[in-house]
C-alpha cells in the first residue's frame, strides 16, 4: 500500500506560533504585565495577614459555611501546612488558582449563555472545547513558554486553557435544561430576551453553573502543579523539585498541601452549589 502524504500539521502549528512571537511580542509583553500584576496584588493580599490569623479565618469561614467539622477542618490543615513549611508556596498556588478561576469563568460563563441561545454557536464552540480538554496538558505549555517566557504568566494562561471547558459544557446545559414552559410563560407575560435571561434561566440554571465553577476550580488546581514544570512557582515547583531530585518527604508534604487547597476549595464551591439550588 502506498504511503499517504504526510499532512504537516505540527510544522503549520510551529508557524503559526513563531508568528506570533514575531509579530505581537508588545501585545503578548503587555498581557504578560497584566497577569504578573493582578498576581502580585493577589499574593501581597493572602500573604498579609499572619499564617495563623489567616488559619483562624479559614476556620471561621469553614464553621459559618459548612458548620464545626469543616471549620475544624479548615483550621487544623491551614497550620498543618504553616508547620511543614510550604506557606508561601501555598498562597502563590492559591494566587494563580483564583486569578485562573476569576478570568475562566468571565469568559466561560458568557460564552456558555451564548452557546446555549445559538445553536450555531453552540455547534461551532463544541469541537473546540473537546480539542482544549483532550489535548495532552503539556502541549499547551510550548507555546504559552514561546509567547509569553517562563515563570508565572505562561503557567497562568496554560491553566486558564486547561480550566475553561467545564465552565463553558456546564453552563451552556444548565441554561438548555430550563424548563421551556417557564420560559414560554415569562415571555407570554411580556419578558423580553434579556429579562427571560437574567430573571429566569440564570437563576434556575445556577446551580450547573457553579457545578462548572467547581470543576473550573478543580482543573485549575490540577494544571497549577503541572505549571511548575516552567518555573510558575508555588506547590507546583515544590512537587516537581521533589520528583525530579527524588524526595520523597518533599513530594508527599507539597502534594498534601494540594490536597488541603484543594479539599478547601471544593467545599466552599459545593455550599455555594446547595445555596444556588431553588428550594423545593
Amino acid at each position: 500500500m502506498p504511503d499517504l502524504p504526510r499532512v504537516p500539521i505540527g510544522e503549520w502549528a510551529a508557524a503559526f506560533v513563531r508568528f506570533l512571537v514575531r509579530e505581537m511580542s508588545a501585545f503578548f509583553d503587555f498581557i504578560r504585565r497584566i497577569l504578573e500584576t493582578s498576581i502580585g496584588w493577589l499574593e501581597t493580599a493572602l500573604t498579609w495577614p499572619h499564617p495563623l490569623l489567616f488559619a483562624l479565618l479559614a476556620g471561621v469561614l469553614g464553621f459559618w459555611l459548612r458548620g464545626w467539622r469543616f471549620g475544624g477542618f479548615s483550621l487544623l490543615a491551614f497550620l498543618l501546612i504553616q508547620s511543614m513549611g510550604f506557606w508561601n508556596s501555598t498562597m502563590d498556588t492559591l494566587a494563580l488558582v483564583l486569578v485562573a478561576t476569576i478570568l475562566a469563568v468571565a469568559i466561560g460563563v458568557p460564552t456558555g449563555i451564548m452557546a446555549a441561545r445559538n445553536h450555531l454557536l453552540g455547534a461551532a464552540v463544541r469541537p473546540v472545547l473537546d480539542l482544549m480538554q483532550t489535548l495532552p496538558v503539556f502541549v499547551y505549555l510550548i507555546p504559552a513558554v514561546l509567547l509569553f517566557g517562563t515563570g508565572t504568566p505562561p503557567g497562568l494562561v496554560a491553566t486558564l486553557v486547561f480550566a475553561i471547558p467545564p465552565g463553558v459544557r456546564l453552563t451552556a446545559l444548565g441554561i438548555r435544561q430550563v424548563d421551556p414552559e417557564v420560559v414560554e410563560a415569562a415571555r407570554a407575560f411580556g419578558a423580553t430576551n434579556n429579562q427571560v435571561l437574567t430573571r429566569v434561566q440564570i437563576p434556575l440554571a445556577m446551580p450547573t453553573i457553579m457545578q462548572g465553577v467547581n470543576q473550573v476550580i478543580m482543573l485549575a488546581l490540577s494544571m497549577v502543579v503541572v505549571a511548575g514544570m516552567i518555573g510558575a512557582g508555588g506547590l507546583g515547583e515544590d512537587v516537581f523539585r521533589g520528583i525530579t531530585r527524588l524526595q520523597i518527604g518533599l513530594g508527599v508534604e507539597s502534594g498534601l498541601a494540594v490536597v488541603i487547597i484543594a479539599i478547601f476549595l471544593d467545599r466552599i464551591t459545593s455550599f455555594m452549589k446547595d445555596r444556588a439550588a431553588p428550594d423545593e
